[in-house]
């Protein structure tokens, strides 16, 4: 869509989290108005920061870090100086001990003991003999690359317990989406000699951060645009706010919203069998319950995952760690319990009271803290929190891309409008893509974070909204990393 005027359109933008607030951010540069539907009471989605007694929490843990220059640039340009850089420290808990990871080769094999060291290099050599074929499965790519051994260490555990399903079913897309570029040797000459560049985003020593938290960046964002809050769910241009619908005319539309559900609120609906696909898609919840310890320090790591299968946690984060801001105490701590789960379950629907009581003895039981030093916790539920990759999903998605693209001013950007595990400046890069697609260029936005993409260059025309000004340049583009 080509436009010469600044007066007459009007975009409607659906969700406003990374994907939808950049995507707003953009077009206001480019003095388009927008209005921003949004159902939750704060901005950022996922990447937003929540409150509780003057403690901020980071829903999920935001590492501020990316190759792609636009989106630096505009975190630079919104946040100035409150984009902290800060040192990263993470450890995997696994078999009552704490390994440093990324993985350092002296750590580990002094935790693991040289006859496990040995297994480990034996099961590599073994999967470079007799790789597992075909590699369609999470664990059939990760045997392959680090070896069976390794996998059942530092793997298995944790990846069912995030995503509630065997290994076997979870497919071998999101690995490579994931873990892409890593392997054994990479990850153990790295251990001996440190890295020789940037690209393998699992091992980056530092990263940036907002002062208070992610939702700082788009609580600043959100200044310029038209925000709206509704009660019930976006249908198209119809909004529905304290049970009143509101007809807006709009020239396009942005989504961030689950494809499932913008392809189930179509208007006249879609074919039978694009429903029967969309409702195929499903997710993977998390609840975060943030505990309030009576001690100025716990444990120095930013975050800690836990791969023990007597537990249900699976990681823990340490907010004051991100940023001392966050803590309005300083002489308390505020830790945040990551539970995986399904909207529903029994986790989910367990009383606020009992999952604290819970956290705080998984606490225990790991040995970072007395459940007795808690003083106050609160639970975050965050629905459709992950995209599943299980079964034809790749098949599925191509079908509902397809017949997306006979709307060409409908644009679905962002983690959960293109179904995919997109970090943070993925889904704001595939925004800012999708901007430009409606002032006239042409850019993939679903190549976004695909495995090539860590190797091919995403161009974006100098001059254009969000062009780096820092770097000035618009510039060769390779998504890259950002939690």
């Amino acid at each position: 869509m080509t436009t010469t005027t600044t007066t007459t359109i009007v975009i409607i933008i659906i969700g406003a989290g990374p994907a939808g607030l950049t995507a707003a951010y953009q077009l206001s540069q480019a003095g388009i108005r927008s209005i921003v539907l949004e159902k939750g009471s704060r901005v950022g989605g996922l990447a937003r920061t929540e409150e509780h007694s003057g403690y901020r929490m980071d829903i999920g843990g935001h590492r501020f870090f990316t190759k792609v220059p636009e989106v630096e640039a505009m975190w630079r340009e919104v946040l100035g100086p409150d984009l902290l850089t800060r040192p990263r420290l993470s450890r995997i808990y696994y078999n009552g001990r704490m390994f440093l990871y990324p993985l350092r080769f002296g750590d580990a094999l002094s935790k693991l003991g040289p006859r496990e060291s040995a297994r480990i290099v034996l099961s590599y050599l073994r999967s470079r003999l007799f790789p597992h074929r075909p590699e369609t499965t999470f664990e059939a790519w990760v045997s392959n690359r680090f070896g069976r051994r390794l996998f059942e260490i530092f793997f298995r555990s944790y990846t069912e317990k995030v995503w509630g399903l065997p290994c076997t079913e979870i497919s071998a897309r999101w690995a490579a989406q994931r873990i892409q570029s890593l392997s054994l040797p990479r990850a153990v000459w790295s251990a001996l000699f440190g890295q020789r560049d940037g690209r393998v985003k699992s091992l980056i020593q530092a990263f940036e951060y907002p002062r208070l938290g992610p939702g700082m960046l788009w609580e600043r964002v959100a200044e310029v645009v038209r925000l709206r809050h509704r009660g019930g769910r976006v249908v198209g241009v119809v909004a529905r706010a304290d049970g009143r619908e509101q007809d807006i005319e709009a020239d396009a539309v942005i989504s961030s919203m689950p494809i499932g559900e913008l392809i189930a609120r179509l208007d006249p609906a879609a074919p039978d069998d694009v429903r029967a696909d969309a409702a195929q898609l499903t997710f993977r919840d998390f609840m975060t319950v943030a505990l309030i310890l009576d001690r100025d320090a716990v444990f120095p790591d930013n975050w800690i995952y836990v791969h023990a299968p007597d537990v249900q946690v699976a990681r823990i984060q340490n907010f004051k760690n991100w940023s001392p801001d966050m803590a309005v105490d300083p002489a308390r701590t505020c830790l945040g319990l990551e539970y995986f789960c399904m909207e529903g379950d029994a986790l989910w629907q367990m009383d606020d009271a009992d999952l604290i009581r819970l956290a705080a003895a998984e606490l225990e039981t790991i040995g970072l803290a007395r459940a007795a030093e808690v003083v106050d916790g609160a639970v975050i539920r965050q629905p459709k929190a992950y995209p599943v990759y299980t079964g034809e999903f790749e098949a599925i998605l191509d079908r509902l891309r397809r017949f997306l693209e006979a709307m060409p001013n409908l644009q679905t950007v962002g983690r959960n409008g293109l179904h995919r595990y997109n970090n943070q400046d993925h889904s704001m890069l595939t925004a800012m893509l999708a901007v430009r697609n409606l002032l006239g260029e042409k850019h993939d936005v679903w190549s976004v974070n695909v495995e090539r993409s860590y190797h091919e260059e995403v161009r974006l025309a100098k001059g254009r909204p969000g062009a780096s000004k820092e770097r000035g340049r618009g510039g060769g583009v390779e998504a890259a990393s950002a939690e």
